[in-house]
């Protein structure tokens, strides 16, 4: 029997755009965490948060060179209706053009030929007519941000897309932007030991309407309490050239664990469902998407949509996971490019 749970709250972001509070985030179905499922492996966990009132699904056009918008194409494929009353959401990415040679070197590509070229290659791997979130996964400062907008505001008049987002700017950029075109959502890094957007980037955001979408929520799978050494890392597995990640600095940062762990056992959740719940307070215009590839995890994740910490416990992790008490660099140097642009 199919166990349901209370129903998914749903947040408005900005420009009419609205997403359930606990999304997903697909990446890892493709690449990047080591041995990647199968696509039916994938797809029940995908059929299950449909169940679990999941609507939006995070993806990008560099996720597995194509593979994930594919997965993400026969997933709306087996809910054809959920996809067009808008039950299903689907948001992926353009800007992260990767050397055929080195998956992990790249370059950021905003012009206004690549953005029209890759909007086509993504509704055409997606199997969709339009794009119900599009964002410029990194900015190149190279282009005026006024002119990506225009762009992307053609396309969004053209019926190819219906929301527009960006990933890992400014403040000063969000701000641009949003003067050119409204902006539904920006998606960043945000997890209790990746905090920098809260003092200027997340306030913008609350200034101007527009929704917050936290990736690595769990800090990469940190904040869980399941990696305690690199080596229970898989071969092939990215977080192993991940600064935070390596001995001396994991080390270091495992010692934050224990104030996430005392306060998941005095509510009765798990580390991961604290560290989910602690984001969902931070302002009434974020979701978050972890991204899993098991059921178990996921319905555990969807669980944190409904725990609300009292403040003294949120003052408690905010006085442990500071920026300063966490060592290392969140990306290798190379993946830091366009971050904060």
């Amino acid at each position: 029997m199919t166990q349901h749970y209370a129903a998914m709250p749903i947040r408005e972001l900005g420009d009419g755009f609205s997403a359930s509070a606990i999304s997903f985030g697909a990446m890892g179905m493709s690449e990047f965490y080591g041995k990647t499922p199968d696509d039916e492996a994938s797809l029940a966990v995908l059929d299950r948060a449909l169940e679990l009132g999941v609507t939006m699904l995070d993806t990008a056009d560099m996720y597995g060179r194509g593979h994930n918008e594919r997965l993400m194409a026969k997933f709306v494929a087996r809910h054809p209706q959920e996809h067009a009353s808008g039950r299903i959401r689907i948001a992926t990415k353009f800007g992260i053009d990767r050397d055929p040679a080195d998956s992990y070197k790249r370059s950021i590509n905003n012009s206004p030929d690549y953005i029209r070229k890759a909007c086509e290659a993504s509704l055409q791997r997606l199997g969709v007519e339009r794009i119900d979130l599009y964002y410029a996964h990194r900015v190149n400062t190279d282009v005026d941000i006024a002119d990506t907008m225009g762009v992307l505001a053609d396309l969004k008049q053209q019926g190819k897309i219906a929301h527009i987002g960006l990933c890992e700017v400014s403040a000063a950029t969000l701000a641009r932007a949003h003067a050119a075109h409204p902006v539904a959502a920006l998606q960043s890094e945000y997890s209790l030991w990746t905090r920098e957007m809260e003092h200027e980037v997340l306030p913008a955001c609350q200034r101007l309407g527009i929704g917050f979408v936290a990736y690595s929520p769990l800090g990469r799978g940190f904040l869980t309490g399941k990696y305690s050494s690199p080596d229970a890392l898989e071969a092939g597995d990215f977080r192993r050239d991940n600064p935070r990640f390596q001995a001396d600095n994991l080390r270091h940062n495992l010692k934050l664990l224990p104030a996430l762990q005392a306060v998941a056992q005095k509510h009765g959740c798990t580390p991961a469902q604290i560290a989910l719940a602690w984001l969902l307070g931070r302002y009434e215009r974020l979701v978050v998407i972890p991204g899993t590839r098991s059921v178990a995890r996921l319905e555990e994740n969807c669980r944190a949509a409904h725990v609300a910490l009292p403040h003294e416990d949120i003052a408690q992790l905010d006085a442990v996971f500071t920026e300063q008490a966490v060592h290392g660099q969140r990306y290798p140097q190379e993946g830091m490019k366009g971050a904060n642009a």
